[in-house]
């Protein structure tokens, strides 16, 4: 599998290209992320010096908490990216890139704060909280 990735948004407004290994998958299932998406993170980072985005400026970043901020498409809403204050990657939902990805799944995180309308199901890790 190539270490070249490119994703991006349902309408196409917004299109990405990293560079380089992705993190495993990490299922995030805090409120916050159900919220926005429905169900649950499934989530990789890339360093943002290996990261270029296409489209930048349609991307909207909301203020999720006083220490992150997540950006979707301004105009159909794709969820996109997760960004940490002062950290030096982004995470990127998993849904968004072109396949094939050659993702592996990691580990579930917040699962203390899961929905009641949903089990997990395999034998990953799981942590109440963050890692």
């Amino acid at each position: 599998m190539t270490d070249i990735h490119e994703g991006g948004c349902l309408c196409r407004a917004v299109r990405f290209k990293t560079r380089g290994k992705l993190r495993e998958l990490i299922y995030c299932h805090c409120s916050q992320c159900r919220k926005q998406t429905g169900l649950y993170y499934a989530a990789t980072n890339v360093l943002d010096s290996h990261m270029d985005v296409q489209g930048a400026g349609e991307i909207t970043w909301y203020r999720s908490s006083s220490t992150a901020r997540r950006g979707f498409c301004r105009h159909c809403g794709s969820a996109l990216f997760w960004k940490g204050d002062d950290l030096d990657y982004t995470s990127i939902l998993a849904g968004t890139f072109d396949g094939p990805t050659g993702l592996e799944p990691g580990y579930h995180i917040f699962c203390a704060d899961k929905g009641d309308f949903y089990d997990i199901r395999d034998d990953l890790p799981r942590f109440a909280e963050s890692r």
